[in-house]
C-alpha cells in the first residue's frame, strides 16, 4: 500500500508546483491564486431573480472585508462592486500556508434586465453581501409609427 500513497503524494506535490508556476494561465475562473499575482482578487457572486415585485438579487462572497471598504454602483444594466480586503496582521506569525486573497478588487456584474437604481438595497451578514435591485417595469406605452411615402420619380 505504501507505494500507492507515495504516488499520489508526488502527484499532489507536482500539481502544487505547476499551480505556482502556471497559475495565471491555467486558472480560468478568475479566482484563487490569480489574485496574488495581480495585486487583487475577484469575489465569487451568485445572481438570481425572485419575488413579487420582481427583483434581481446578487450575493457576493466578501468574508473578512470591512463593509466600510466596499463600494457599490449601478451603471445601466451593470452592478459594480469594488473594495479592498486588508491582509491579516502577521506580527509574530510564521505561515505554513497562505491562501486567503487580499488587496483591491472590482467586479462588474451584468444584469439581465433594467433595474430601479434608486430603490436598490444592500445588506451584509456572515461575510455575504446581498444586493436587491427592483426590476424596472417594462414600458407599456404604445407608440404609432408614421409611414412616409416617398416619391417614386426620383
Amino acid at each position: 500500500m505504501r507505494p500507492e500513497r507515495d504516488l499520489f503524494a508526488n502527484f499532489e506535490r507536482m500539481r502544487r508546483e505547476m499551480d505556482e508556476l502556471f497559475g495565471d494561465v491555467f486558472d480560468r475562473t478568475g479566482r484563487g491564486r490569480v489574485g496574488r499575482h495581480r495585486g487583487g482578487f475577484s469575489p465569487a457572486v451568485d445572481v438570481f431573480y425572485e419575488g413579487d415585485p420582481p427583483r434581481a438579487v446578487v450575493h457576493a462572497e466578501l468574508a473578512g472585508i470591512d463593509p466600510d471598504e466596499i463600494g457599490l454602483e449601478i451603471e445601466g444594466r451593470e452592478l459594480v462592486i469594488a473594495g479592498h480586503r486588508r491582509p491579516a496582521e502577521a506580527e509574530g506569525r510564521v505561515y505554513q500556508q497562505l491562501e486567503i486573497d487580499f488587496g483591491p478588487f472590482r467586479r462588474v456584474i451584468p444584469l439581465g434586465a433594467d433595474v430601479v437604481a434608486d430603490e436598490a438595497r444592500a445588506t451584509y451578514r456572515d461575510g455575504v453581501l446581498r444586493i436587491e435591485l427592483p426590476l424596472a417595469a417594462p414600458e407599456t406605452r404604445t407608440r404609432q409609427v408614421p409611414i412616409v411615402i416617398e416619391d417614386s420619380e426620383r
